[in-house]
C-alpha cells in the first residue's frame, strides 16, 4: 500500500463545512488504495486571532507561552477533521506534532524539525487509519512544546512524507498551485506547472506564500515530489502539472528564464558600524535571524554589517528595538519602510542581463532601488514599502511577460 501525505491550509479548514468538504476528499484518497496521513493548519484566522489576543495581554509575549498558545489552533483542526471522517464512515485518529513523532531543536516560535520518529504514525497506517496530524508544531529533545513559523504546517507535511516514504506529498489551499506572480497583484500572472526545488525555495524565502522553504528543504533531500493544488480540486491524475504545480528535481526551463517574482512587504533593516560578529551573535542569542547580511569584512577590525530582517516571526519586536539602543546607541540604526522584491529563476545570473533588464523596469515605474542582493537562482532590489506591488508588476512585465531573448 502506497502512502499519500495531504496537507490542508487554514482556508481549507475555515469552517465546518469546509471541514466536511476535506472529509470527502480524504476518503476518496482512501478509496483510491491509499495510505493517507493528513496534516492541518489552524482554522483560518485562528494563529492570528491568538497572536492577537497574546499582544493584548503582553506588548513583547515570552516565546515559549506564545508556543503553548499559537499550537492549540491546530489542535481544534485535527480533533474536527477526524470527527468528520469518522462521520463518512472512516477510520481516523488524530495526533499532535509530539504526538506523530516530530522532534524539533530548542527554538520557540521559529524552532527547526531534527528528525521525524513516526512509529505511532506507522502502527495506525497499518491498522486502516487515516492519521490526522496537526501541522506547524513538534517537541523539542527538551521536551517543550515548539511551533515551527509562518507556514510551518507545510514542512511538517513534507517531513512526514519523508519519514513515511510517500509517493508523494500533497500541498492544497485555495489557489491551484503557484503562480509567477500573487494573482491578487498582479493580473496576468500564470500558474506554473513545474518547478525545481531550487527555484520554489529561492521564491518561498523571497516572500511567495504559497510553499514554506523548509518544506522545500526536506523534499529535496527525500527526493519527495510536491504537489501544489487547489482543495477543490480533483485527486491529481497521470499529469498532475495540468491543474496544479508540481515540484520536483528538474524543471524544464531554458536557462536564465525568469520563473516567478515574489514580494516581502514587512522588512526592515538593521545597520550597525559596530563588530559585525559581535552584533550577529547578539542577534543569535535572542532568536533574530536575518534574511540578507552584507558585511564588507566580517570579522576583520572596522567590519560593521547591514542586515535585512523579517518580522514575520519577530513577535517581540517593541523590545528588539530597545535592546538595540541599550546595547549599541548610535552605534545601530533599524531603517523601516522598506520592502524587499525578487524574481527567481535557474541560472537567472548567468549574464547581467536580467539585473539590467529589471533595475531599467523599476526605473522606468518611477522606483528607486535602495539596495541590491543577488543568488545564483535570484535578484533581489529593496525598494520604499509603499512601492511593492507597483515594483512587482513591473519587473512581471519586464522578465516574465516580456519575450526575452534566453541564454544558448
Amino acid at each position: 500500500m502506497t502512502v499519500v501525505v495531504q496537507k490542508y491550509g487554514g482556508s481549507s479548514v475555515a469552517d465546518v463545512e469546509k471541514i466536511r468538504a476535506v472529509a470527502e476528499r480524504v476518503m476518496r484518497t482512501k478509496h483510491a488504495g491509499h495510505g493517507v496521513v493528513v496534516v492541518v493548519s489552524a482554522m483560518g484566522d485562528t494563529t492570528d486571532e491568538l497572536l492577537a489576543l497574546a499582544k493584548r495581554v503582553s506588548a513583547n509575549p515570552d516565546r515559549r507561552e506564545l508556543d503553548m498558545l499559537l499550537s492549540a489552533g491546530e489542535r481544534i483542526s485535527m480533533a474536527l477533521l477526524s470527527m468528520a471522517i469518522r462521520e463518512l464512515g472512516g477510520d481516523a485518529i488524530s495526533f499532535t506534532g509530539s504526538q506523530s513523532g516530530i522532534i524539533t531543536n530548542d527554538r520557540h516560535v521559529d524552532a527547526r524539525i531534527i528528525e521525524v520518529r513516526p512509529f505511532r504514525v506507522q502502527d495506525e497506517l497499518s491498522r486502516g487509519r487515516v492519521v490526522v496530524v496537526a501541522g506547524y508544531q513538534g517537541v523539542s529533545y527538551r521536551r517543550e512544546v515548539t511551533t515551527l513559523g509562518r507556514g510551518g504546517s507545510d514542512t511538517t507535511a513534507v517531513a512526514m512524507a519523508a519519514a513515511l516514504d510517500a509517493e508523494y506529498c500533497e500541498i492544497c489551499s485555495d489557489v491551484d498551485g503557484v503562480y509567477t506572480a500573487d494573482p491578487r497583484v498582479v493580473a496576468d500572472a500564470r500558474r506554473i506547472g513545474t518547478l525545481s526545488y531550487e527555484e520554489t525555495q529561492e521564491l518561498a524565502e523571497s516572500g511567495a506564500k504559497v510553499l514554506n522553504a523548509q518544506a522545500v528543504e526536506f523534499a529535496k533531500g527525500a527526493g519527495i515530489a510536491i504537489y501544489a493544488r487547489a482543495t477543490a480540486s480533483a485527486l491529481p491524475g497521470s499529469d498532475p502539472s495540468a491543474d496544479g504545480t508540481v515540484v520536483r528535481k528538474d524543471a524544464p526551463r531554458t536557462p536564465g528564464s525568469v520563473v516567478g517574482v515574489a514580494s516581502e512587504r514587512d522588512v526592515f533593516v538593521l545597520q550597525s558600524a559596530s563588530d559585525a560578529t559581535e552584533l550577529v551573535g547578539w542577534l543569535d542569542a535572542r532568536g533574530v535571524v536575518g534574511k540578507q547580511l552584507q558585511s564588507t569584512a566580517f570579522g576583520a577590525p572596522g567590519d560593521g554589517v547591514t542586515l535585512v530582517i523579517s518580522r514575520e516571526n519577530l513577535h517581540d519586536e517593541g523590545r528588539l528595538r530597545k535592546d538595540i539602543d541599550q546595547s549599541y546607541g548610535a552605534a545601530a540604526s533599524l531603517v523601516d519602510g522598506i520592502g524587499a522584491v525578487s524574481v527567481v529563476g535557474a541560472g537567472i545570473n548567468a549574464s547581467y542581463g536580467n539585473l539590467l533588464r529589471g533595475t531599467k523596469a523599476l526605473r522606468d515605474a518611477g522606483i528607486t532601488p535602495q539596495a541590491l542582493s543577488t543568488s545564483s537562482f535570484r535578484i533581489t532590489w529593496i525598494v520604499p514599502r509603499e512601492s511593492v506591488d507597483e515594483a512587482v508588476r513591473a519587473l512581471h512585465s519586464a522578465l516574465v511577460i516580456a519575450d526575452v531573448p534566453r541564454l544558448p
